[in-house]
């Protein structure tokens, strides 16, 4: 099976076209290769994915030409212990730093800029 359609059907990335552009910025590794979006993807591989910040490290289990619930999707990987410690540690750093101004989006509205400034004068 392509790892395009693999990592649509395991839910890692909305479209095929999401995950073949991760693949091709080599975000998505296969036991410890960079690879094309149509490698062959088979049971007992090790998968690096980068996406949505994430680290995922993972093995197939399993194979499913369809994208299904997430449930069943989860059921077609496991996540390895060492990925999913850094995966829930990063996590943690995340909510106990998160970034300055991460959840604003273009320009301050009047209502921001006012905060701003009561903030600034005391």
């Amino acid at each position: 099976m392509r790892l395009d359609k693999w990592l649509w059907a395991a839910r890692f990335f909305k479209t095929r076209g999401l995950a073949c552009e991760a693949i091709g910025a080599s975000r998505v590794r296969v036991n410890g290769v960079v690879v094309k979006p149509a490698k062959e993807v088979k049971e007992g591989d090790l998968l690096q994915i980068r996406a949505a910040e994430q680290l995922w490290e993972v093995v197939v289990q399993g194979l499913c030409e369809q994208r299904r619930p997430a449930v069943e999707a989860q059921g077609l990987y496991q996540e390895t212990e060492a990925g999913r410690e850094a995966r829930l540690r990063q996590q943690e750093l995340k909510k106990l730093a998160p970034e300055p101004l991460a959840e604003q989006r273009g320009r301050p509205t009047k209502r921001d800029r006012r905060r701003l400034e009561s903030f600034r004068s005391g």
